[in-house]
């Protein structure tokens, strides 16, 4: 079952790209002393991602002080990393969900209609406080919705 408020999110590990280099690190040591914000999309450079997180970018998403904002998609480091560096926003890091530990701790993978033995997470953005407890969780019910843009800012406006 997916995130819903309350629940803490396990303490997952994965490679945390910076659009530069990459490092296996635990969700713990990844969140900013607030806490963060963790946004699920498929693959980078999918016409969801490079939508969403150009929105979330404009938003002002990459200059939160003390929340850290974290993708999550199945693609390699490689792959994340380039992405990040289209994007052009040092700030936002991206976890690289190869094998699909973070998609499995959230409860979000999922597999995919025509794409034999592929699975990704739901379109999803969870709002965490420094200790992992769910403030704020959105799946979307489909694979292009929009975000709650403005409900998620008033989650991540709540942790400081």
């Amino acid at each position: 079952m997916a995130p819903t408020e309350g629940d803490v999110v396990p303490n997952f590990e994965a490679p945390l790209c910076d659009g530069e280099t990459f490092r296996s690190t635990p969700l713990s040591e990844a969140l900013g002393p607030h806490g963060g914000v963790l946004v699920c999309t498929g693959f980078a450079f999918s016409a969801i991602a490079r939508n969403w997180w150009t929105r979330l970018v404009r938003a002002g998403w990459a200059e939160l002080d003390d929340v850290a904002v974290l993708g999550i998609s199945r693609d390699g480091p490689y792959a994340q990393n380039e992405f990040l560096r289209w994007l052009g926003s040092p700030d936002v890091r991206f976890v690289a969900d190869v094998d699909g530990a973070a998609s499995d701790a959230l409860e979000l993978r999922t597999s995919r209609d025509g794409m034999a033995n592929v699975s990704t997470p739901w379109r999803a953005a969870v709002v965490v406080d420094s200790q992992r407890r769910v403030q704020y969780a959105f799946v979307a019910d489909d694979w292009i919705s929009p975000l709650p843009q403005a409900e998620i800012e008033a989650a991540i406006d709540s942790l400081s």
